[in-house]
């Protein structure tokens, strides 16, 4: 499903430590909207779990959030958005029909960790972040908005003060 169209707005910020990042993560997920899909690429240790931490702490989820990387999809059912939390590095190997595309289409706001592992289901209005090891506690993301939906997101963004 996903074709990579034009790029509509790219902003980058760079965090220092982990409480930033999350901080980063918590701000964005105030401007969440449901259906809304984010996909995190980044080597392993990079922060994309962190990143879904912070996102979470913004929904105003209280629950711990954990990677879902043995269990592939975690869910976290809460108002007025639920956040759904796909790691697809186990699905590296094969695609395997597990009904995904259910919580990426949902009502919930949807966030990718490997989404080049099941790209096919990841519809083309969507924001991707790509994270960049600067040193053991900073960190470069790069926010690319497909879609009109997602350039508001980053237009937001802009509003971010690295505290």
């Amino acid at each position: 499903m996903l074709t990579l169209e034009k790029i509509l707005m790219e902003h980058t910020l760079i965090t220092r430590k982990e409480g930033q990042t999350l901080a980063l993560a918590s701000f964005l997920a105030t401007f969440a909207y449901s259906s809304l899909v984010i996909t995190l690429k980044g080597p392993l240790g990079s922060g994309k779990t962190t990143f879904v931490k912070g996102f979470a702490k913004g929904l105003n989820i209280t629950e711990r959030v954990i990677s879902p990387t043995f269990n592939i999809l975690k869910c976290y059912f809460y108002e007025p958005l639920s956040l759904y939390h796909i790691d697809a590095y186990r699905l590296e190997d094969e695609f395997i029909e597990l009904g995904l595309e259910e919580y990426i289409e949902g009502d919930g706001v949807t966030l990718i960790e490997w989404p080049d592992y099941i790209k096919e289901l990841i519809h083309t209005n969507h924001l991707s972040i790509e994270i960049e090891v600067l040193t053991p506690l900073s960190r470069q993301f790069t926010f690319k908005a497909y879609g009109e939906q997602a350039n508001y997101l980053i237009t937001k963004l802009q509003g971010f003060k690295n505290v």
